[in-house]
């Protein structure tokens, strides 16, 4: 029928502007990045030390761990929170309770990033001062922070991967013999291990591209963190910070970081895709 035929062509336009609004981006940042590679050096700008733009300088190699160092700090927290939380909703939580509590942590994603920051400015910052010292602005307060931005993320992919481990293969357990909890610990939680790694590296993703957050809290510092309560700026902070004002092979240099956020972030979204296709196989 032509109105079927309209309403197909319509709706695969829609569904490929959503791919073509993503080849843009990539399209140009790579044009605004790339070119400062070829004229400075892939070394010089990957595992330079010194990010002084206005002097020649674009290593953004202690951004780079900082942003891992954040990231992995952030899953460290948020994993065992959010897996704990995805666990006891599946297994422990009743009706009652998880309409009360499945929603509330789902509330967590639609809150602002500046407002994450703003409550680790006003709390986190200050306990971590006056308690483990410092200025606390710093490795182990940008990591809490993130840590609880990533829960709505690990929580909601951890709950859909352990709600579809078939019911037989709990009952199989518990007609063993078997405890609830060595059930889940031995038999659930193992059934469901691909979609909880696959949680974890989406976090990581969410992690490493936040930006708002992470300036309000992380201290901005041009170096390799010594230890956690030693502050540090990372690749998204760097972009925002210097974007406003910056020309030239400085702007290029922002792109450049760009590039390299961009790449990080696809390949762990490609590796979590990975995972997801082969749990679907299975």
């Amino acid at each position: 029928m032509p109105r079927e035929r309209y309403i197909k062509w319509v709706l695969t336009m829609f569904a490929f502007s959503s791919i073509l609004f993503l080849f843009l981006i990539f399209i140009f940042i790579f044009i605004e990045g790339l070119p400062l590679f070829s004229k400075v050096g892939f070394n010089k700008i990957i595992f330079g030390f010194k990010w002084a733009p206005t002097k020649g300088f674009f290593g953004i190699f202690p951004m780079i761990i900082s942003s891992f160092l954040v990231t992995i700090g952030a899953l460290i927290i948020g994993a065992q929170l959010g897996l704990s939380c995805a666990i006891y909703l599946s297994e422990y939580a009743g009706k009652k309770m998880k309409i009360f509590l499945k929603p509330g942590l789902e509330l967590l994603a639609s809150i602002p990033s500046v407002v994450y920051g703003f409550l680790g400015l006003i709390y986190i910052v200050p306990l971590i001062r006056n308690y483990l010292g410092g200025s606390g602005f710093c490795l182990l307060t940008t990591s809490m922070v993130l840590g609880i931005m990533i829960l709505p993320t690990i929580i909601s992919i951890s709950y859909d991967s352990l709600q579809s481990v078939p019911k037989t293969y709990r009952d199989g357990s518990l007609a063993m013999g078997a405890t609830k909890w060595q059930t889940i610990r031995m038999v659930v939680v193992p059934s469901a291990s691909s979609g909880i790694l696959a949680s974890f590296i989406l976090g990581m993703g969410r992690a490493i591209g936040e930006t708002m957050a992470v300036i309000m809290v992380a201290g901005n510092a041009l170096k390799i963190p010594a230890g956690p309560l030693e502050p540090l700026r990372t690749l998204t902070s760097n972009i925002a910070l210097e974007l406003a004002y910056a020309n030239g092979d400085h702007r290029k240099g922002l792109f450049a970081t760009g590039v390299v956020l961009l790449i990080i972030i696809m390949i762990l979204n490609y590796i979590a895709n990975f995972i997801f296709k082969n749990k679907i196989i299975k």
